[in-house]
């Protein structure tokens, strides 16, 4: 039986969350260069988002680049961006009904990024199914340091005391306010560790990690993902007997 198989459709996390990871990599193993792993995964992002939306995940955020990312070499990023643009298809988004969302710094993205990016933003904004949230120019110490300067802003302001600040407070000024915290992080490529990717809002996700690259990540395995956590018991800090 496949994992697509066994998947109890009526306990889908509503939030997945995922580090795609081993592009490079994966490029190596065939002797290529390291943006035709890139290219290969903007592929598996489509067939990825199209398998979500259909098991009906409400909203997947993808780390597609970080703040430090903008350490690498100039001709990868330039490569990078160059993806990007090309691999924004408003055409799978809408043929899903998938709506568009972007967190991150993204004023330093080039400009006709910026302009891409915010028009399949304005044009999905009535869809009603998925969201698919790209991560771009992210991390969280940027967003976490982004929320406490408009908490100090509000305090400096006299719209907010110091004793009012609670999680709550935190939360609705993150750029990811606009969504649940995710219930699955899944990380490809053997990776350890969460690199700077939703710190706070993962403080109880379930974390899944696979040693598949990205690019060969695909539905089968998305559905392993799932069916993993399912079989898990979230507690949020309670007992066995409290949650059953």
């Amino acid at each position: 039986m496949t994992y697509k198989e066994q998947i109890d459709l009526d306990r889908i996390p509503r939030h997945v969350a995922i580090i795609m990871d081993g592009n490079g990599r994966w490029a190596k193993q065939r002797g290529q260069e390291r943006s035709f792993g890139h290219q290969a995964g903007a592929e598996t992002v489509h067939v990825i988002a199209e398998e979500a939306a259909r098991l009906g995940i409400r909203y997947l955020t993808l780390y597609t680049f970080s703040t430090e990312n903008w350490n690498r070499p100039e001709t990868e990023i330039a490569a990078l961006m160059s993806l990007l643009f090309d691999s924004i298809e408003e055409e799978t988004f809408m043929k899903n009904n998938i709506r568009f969302r972007v967190i991150g710094d993204t004023a330093k993205l080039p400009a006709n990024v910026q302009t891409r990016l915010n028009a399949c933003i304005e044009h999905t904004s009535a869809n009603t199914g998925m969201c698919l949230v790209l991560a771009l120019s992210y991390s969280s110490r940027w967003e976490l340091t982004e929320a406490t300067r408009q908490i100090a802003r509000k305090v400096q302001a006299g719209l907010l005391t110091p004793e009012q600040i609670d999680d709550h407070t935190i939360d609705e000024h993150l750029a990811t306010s606009f969504m649940p915290d995710p219930d699955l992080l899944i990380r490809t490529g053997g990776e350890l560790r969460l690199s700077n990717y939703l710190l706070w809002q993962c403080a109880y996700s379930e974390l899944y990690f696979c040693d598949t690259y990205w690019p060969d990540f695909k539905e089968e395995e998305l559905c392993r993902a799932i069916c993993d956590y399912q079989k898990r018991e979230r507690r949020f800090g309670k007992t066995s007997e409290q949650i059953s």
